[in-house]
């Protein structure tokens, strides 16, 4: 009966918007328990969901037709100029407030082999990051809420509109999610000594091993780390500056700077693109929201 009511669940979702879709999914606190937060409230909570298409203009304008009422005034200009703006920041076009039924995790995910590549390859560097940024023995948990903290390195909504416990609470419910995500990672990397009865970890910390790290990191982080490092008028190659990063006892640190100067950027762009794409009405109330749920979050603590 489970099954087939999640699957009810998934076409009920799924059947409100266009079908060529690559992968989507459901996250966030509607998903997901939170610590502090009942299962009545995780009931309630507004549903985030993400859509990945192959093709934004074909998709948009079939959401056109099916869904006008989801956009903003843009769609007055149809669906290049929705997808020129969605370029912008993250690469996505964000919308806020639209009324949905049902939730879900995994939704629909097809066998697009160059998409599995990136997924995976994106795992694997959220913890290669989070390794460089954690001492050389840490627990589980640690790595977790390293990982689960890394999107919200730089990010200005940190500091007024979220909960600042937000990724505590959103690791310790859910430690057997992340396990499963990662522990194979885990199992298969030589750099690190992996106890998972004990729920510990240890990593090697040698420049050399540091080395292997930094060079395995998403070429735009590099680039981002050689820019904080390489003064001007030096020109230095992006693995001679990494050598230096491995060698400094402040490694982490500077690992940390280079995702909070990317997410910066993002999510700035981003926010700003909000007002475009949801609305200022939406906008404003879906700040509100926020804001409401950062004070609860406040208030739980005194």
């Amino acid at each position: 009966m489970a099954l087939q009511s999640s699957a009810v669940k998934f076409r009920r979702i799924l059947a409100h918007f266009p079908q060529e879709l690559s992968l989507a999914f459901a996250y966030g606190s509607g998903v997901f328990q939170q610590a502090g937060a009942s299962t009545v409230e995780t009931g309630n909570n507004m549903l985030d969901f993400v859509f990945a298409v192959d093709d934004s203009v074909t998709w948009h304008m079939m959401n056109l037709l099916k869904n006008r009422n989801h956009y903003s005034f843009l769609k007055y200009f149809g669906p290049k100029p929705i997808s020129n703006v969605q370029n912008y920041g993250a690469g996505i076009y964000y919308n806020t407030l639209v009324p949905c039924n049902g939730r879900v995790k995994i939704l629909t995910q097809n066998e697009n082999v160059k998409l599995q590549a990136a997924l995976a390859s994106n795992l694997k560097s959220a913890v290669t990051a989070a390794f460089l940024m954690l001492p050389e023995s840490f627990s589980e948990e640690d790595l977790y809420m390293q990982i689960a903290g890394l999107s919200y390195c730089g990010d200005f909504r940190m500091i007024i509109g979220e909960d600042k416990s937000k990724v505590m609470n959103i690791v310790k419910p859910n430690m057997l999610h992340f396990q499963k995500l990662y522990s194979n990672i885990l199992e298969d990397c030589p750099q690190v000594v992996y106890k998972h009865q004990q729920g510990k970890l240890e990593i090697d910390k040698s420049p050399e091993g540091q080395f292997v790290q930094l060079m395995a990191l998403p070429r735009t982080l590099q680039q981002q780390i050689t820019f904080l490092m390489d003064p001007p008028g030096k020109n230095r190659d992006v693995e001679e500056i990494l050598l230096q990063v491995a060698h400094d006892p402040d490694c982490g640190l500077v690992v940390h700077q280079g995702i909070s100067g990317i997410v910066r950027s993002s999510s700035l762009i981003q926010s700003a693109k909000t007002t475009l794409t949801a609305g200022i009405k939406k906008s404003v109330t879906y700040s509100m929201k926020k804001m409401y749920k950062m004070s609860k979050g406040w208030l739980r603590k005194t």
